[in-house]
């Protein structure tokens, strides 16, 4: 072998050798890079948005069911959360989750931390809460103490269909014991929730602290034979004891209502309390008016929830639902944005009107829209001359139409069905209106398959949701569209407004039933 063909292949070697340590090096130093994400805010747009929204709502469901490190055997994951609570690179996680090697688990949280020494995420601290349902488990944070220090919370219901809430608190010196301590573990027969308080703009600005939050909570009046008689409880923080701790109490009286038929009501009986709710509810205004541009519709058979106010509607799944002492728990999930969760607290007030609390997801921050806590009562019993809006349009008709596609019917319930060519598709439609334009919104059984009104035809549709502009809709005195010829232009709904799809109109004809 020559000079120059040794020193060739020497050569040869040490760059490969040279090439092998640099990606050794960029693989194993990297990791700890790669686990260090930052905190993912999730900004909700227009369904069907483009790539960035789908992206980042992709990432933000990755962030929610995957975990730093794996579970144990048995350990079935309820939630997780992901964020920083020590200010260092590495992100930290909260798993909720239940043991199925336990009979009768509670639902435990777990505290996972990257770990210096050893270069990976760790096991750091585990503890119980008093939930034991994981369908009605949300979990997150909050300075509920004032001190800029980040507090855990986790509320749910336990298996005597009871509310909890189970709070630990950031220990400043972490490192040198346990991360959290318990401060509160509520259970209560009625609802329970954290009662904000606005805080200064100097703690805002991160000068100073503030006013720790209370906790309120509604029981049953055990001392009063009316069932709907209540007692509200205000739970404090108490530095010296360094818990909340109850402070004040005061009895409620409810409505006087018959006790035979709230007993059924109540009786916790499945689906009793969903069949009592089935209907259109419009909202009570703190001046005991009420008004039909807002209000909730409950579908339990459809298995969905329709919320309509500020000019927008938003529906959501009916995922599941837990009677209480008073009405009916419900978690439910975006149709559109599946990372957005909401949970109803439903209590019943009398025989045609309701209380109701929502709870949203908190780990998304999502500006605020209309504030759904309050009184409703059922569309039925609305008076004509008590709606504020008296061109507020009505959401179901009962009309009959011929089109291009075939021959349409509105049932009064709310129903519709599309008979063409000996198929008829059915489903369910409300008309609504946003901005003054008045619309249509068709959802097929079964979700997407079904023939509805459509420019490429008598073609079935992949999606679920149609939402249709009433061009040529003229209203009724009673705020219905009229029974004259009604073209339908396709539109979509979103964060940005109403879009058009310019596609071609349908137009709807008058027919004899």
């Amino acid at each position: 072998m020559s000079r120059k063909t040794a020193l060739t292949i020497i050569g040869f070697a040490v760059i490969t050798a040279a090439g092998a340590a640099f990606l050794a090096a960029g693989s194993l130093g990297g990791g700890k890079k790669q686990e260090a994400q930052q905190t993912r805010i999730i900004i909700p747009g227009e369904t069907g948005g483009g790539t960035d929204s789908a992206a980042a709502e992709r990432m933000a469901f990755e962030d929610s069911v995957s975990t730093r490190v794996a579970m144990d055997e048995g350990e079935i994951i309820v939630s997780i959360l992901s964020q920083d609570f020590d200010g260092d690179p590495a992100e930290e996680q909260v798993v909720a989750y239940r043991n199925l090697l336990e009979s009768e688990s509670p639902v435990y949280i777990t505290y996972i931390d990257f770990d210096e020494r050893s270069g990976e995420y760790r096991r750091i601290w585990t503890a119980s809460t008093a939930a034991a349902k994981p369908g009605t488990i949300s979990l997150f944070t909050a300075d509920l103490i004032g001190d800029r220090g980040l507090c855990i919370i986790l509320t749910g219901m336990n298996s005597r269909d009871e509310h909890t809430m189970t709070v630990f608190r950031r220990m400043a010196s972490a490192r040198s014991g346990e991360p959290f301590t318990k401060i509160a573990e509520l259970r209560i027969d009625g609802s329970i929730a954290v009662q904000e308080t606005e805080r200064s703009q100097a703690y805002h600005q991160g000068i100073t602290g503030d006013k720790s939050f209370t906790i309120i909570a509604y029981s049953r009046d055990a001392g009063s034979s009316n069932i709907l008689d209540q007692i509200e409880i205000i739970y404090a923080f108490v530095p010296e004891a360094g818990r909340y701790e109850e402070t004040k109490r005061t009895r409620i009286p409810g409505s006087q209502i018959e006790q035979r038929r709230l007993r059924e009501l109540l009786s916790g009986e499945p689906g009793v309390f969903e069949n009592f709710i089935n209907d259109l509810w419009y909202y009570v205004s703190p001046q005991g008016t009420l008004d039909s541009r807002q209000y909730i519709y409950f579908d339990p058979a459809g298995r969905e929830i329709i919320f309509f106010g500020d000019n927008a509607q938003q529906v959501f799944i009916w995922q599941n639902s837990n009677p209480t002492r008073y009405g009916l728990y419900i978690a439910s999930q975006n149709i559109s944005i599946t990372t957005l969760r909401r949970f109803v607290d439903i209590e019943l007030a009398s025989l045609d009107s309701i209380r109701i609390k929502v709870f949203e997801d908190v780990r998304l921050k999502i500006a605020a829209g209309a504030s759904w806590d309050g009184s409703y009562r059922r569309s039925g019993t609305v008076p004509r001359n008590s709606v504020q809006d008296e061109k507020t349009i009505r959401p179901a008709v009962d009309a009959l139409y011929d089109s291009s596609l075939g021959r349409l019917r509105f049932y009064p319930s709310g129903e519709y069905e599309l008979s063409s060519g000996g198929v008829t598709a059915r489903g369910r439609y409300v008309f609504f209106r946003i901005h003054g334009l008045e619309l249509l919104e068709l959802r097929p059984e079964g979700g997407g398959g079904a023939t509805v009104p459509g420019s490429a035809g008598n073609t079935p549709h992949a999606t679920a949701r149609m939402v249709y502009r009433l061009d040529a809709a003229r209203e009724g005195d009673a705020g219905t569209p009229s029974f004259g010829a009604l073209s339908l232009s396709r539109v979509r709904l979103g964060a940005t407004g109403i879009q058009d799809l310019h596609e071609g109109a349908i137009t709807l004809s008058p027919a004899e039933g």
